[in-house]
């Protein structure tokens, strides 16, 4: 059978394996389940609870992350689902993350109520987000 099982990771680079775990691990409480060298640097993975981030820490100079255009096709934002958007969001900002847009209510209100943006170390946008209510 090749059913779907589910969603496995996302890969991403980043220029510094420390800052990059404290980041997702530290404030948005991701939980590390392997880190290893490799030999083009160090590897991470990243469990959210269902799926993981695989990091790729280089054994170079990266640039930073740039926005992906609306006319180029890309990874615009990785998305995150809290129980309080208000409360990570303000968790992060006290912690001198880079904010994009503070707390609003969603535009897709079927699925998302509340929404806000940073940008993770790397300068990678991070969608955080509170679930609508799907029983009513």
């Amino acid at each position: 059978m090749n059913g779907l099982v589910g969603f496995e990771h996302v890969g991403m680079t980043c220029g510094d394996l420390d800052r990059t775990i404290a980041f997702y691990c530290g404030l948005l409480g991701l939980t590390l389940a392997l880190r290893k060298k490799n030999e083009r640097g160090e590897m991470a993975f990243l469990d959210t609870g269902s799926g993981m981030l695989e990091i790729a820490c280089p054994d170079a100079d990266i640039a930073r992350s740039r926005d992906v255009p609306p006319h180029e096709a890309g990874m615009r934002h990785l998305t995150f689902a809290f129980e309080s958007v208000d409360a990570i969001f303000e968790k992060l900002a006290a912690a001198g993350v880079e904010l994009i847009e503070p707390p609003r209510p969603a535009y897709f209100i079927e699925m998302i109520k509340r929404v806000a943006f940073v940008r993770d170390p790397d300068g990678t946008i991070v969608e955080l987000i509170e679930r609508a209510d799907r029983r009513s």
